[in-house]
C-alpha cells in the first residue's frame, strides 16, 4: 500500500502518510505539520478501518499537547478512551480530520458510486490543534467514478472538486492540499 505526502497550499504544512492493508482492514500512520491562525502545530495520528472502510479507531497526538482517542463500532456508535459513549457523534461512520485530505478517502472507499450519484453523510469532524469533535454533515457527488468527486460541507457551504487516485487518495484538493509526487 502507498506512502504519500501532501503539501498544504496555504502556509507551510506537510503530511507524510503510510496506508497499509491488514487482514482485518486498513491502518494509517501519519505525521503532519501545519498552521492554525498563524500558530504552528504538529500532530501524529493513527487510524484503523475494517475491510468495508468503516472507521474503528482514531488516535491523534498534538506534539507537546493534547491527545484524542475514540473507538467506533462501524455502525455509528463511538466511545472515548475510557469507553464512555460520545452521543454528539452518534450515527457518524466516518471521521474528518480538518488538517488532512486523507479522511476524504474514507467515504469515497466505503460507499458505492456511479457517475452523478450524490450521498449525504454525517462525520465526526475533528478540529486541529484543539481536538474538538463535533458532528458535521457532508455531501459527496461522484463526477467520475474512481477519479473525481465533489465535496460539500452542508454546514458551511464550502465546495471543492477532488481528484483521487485508484486507492481513493487525494491527488489534488484545490486551494487546500496538493499531493507531492
Amino acid at each position: 500500500m502507498p506512502q504519500v505526502r501532501w503539501k498544504m497550499q496555504s502556509g507551510s504544512g506537510i503530511e507524510h502518510l503510510v496506508l497499509q492493508s491488514q487482514p482485518d482492514g486498513y491502518s494509517v500512520e501519519s505525521v503532519l505539520t501545519g498552521e492554525n491562525s498563524d500558530r504552528p502545530y504538529a500532530i501524529q495520528y493513527s487510524l484503523r478501518c475494517d475491510k468495508s472502510w468503516r472507521t474503528r479507531f482514531l488516535s491523534i497526538q498534538v506534539i507537546g499537547g493534547a491527545t484524542l482517542v475514540i473507538h467506533g463500532d462501524g455502525e455509528g456508535h463511538w466511545t472515548d478512551e475510557q469507553l464512555d459513549e460520545i452521543p454528539d457523534i452518534e450515527g457518524c461512520v466516518d471521521v474528518d480530520i480538518v488538517a488532512t485530505p486523507f479522511t476524504n478517502t474514507l467515504p469515497i472507499r466505503r460507499l458505492t458510486w456511479h457517475k452523478g450519484m450524490q450521498q449525504r453523510i454525517a462525520v465526526a469532524w475533528v478540529s486541529i490543534p484543539d481536538l474538538q469533535v463535533v458532528r458535521a454533515d457532508q455531501i459527496y457527488t461522484c463526477i467520475e467514478p474512481g477519479s473525481r468527486f465533489r465535496y460539500e460541507s452542508a454546514d458551511s457551504g464550502f465546495t471543492a472538486e477532488l481528484e483521487v487516485d485508484s486507492d481513493g487518495l487525494v491527488i489534488d484538493y484545490p486551494e487546500l492540499f496538493e499531493r507531492l509526487r
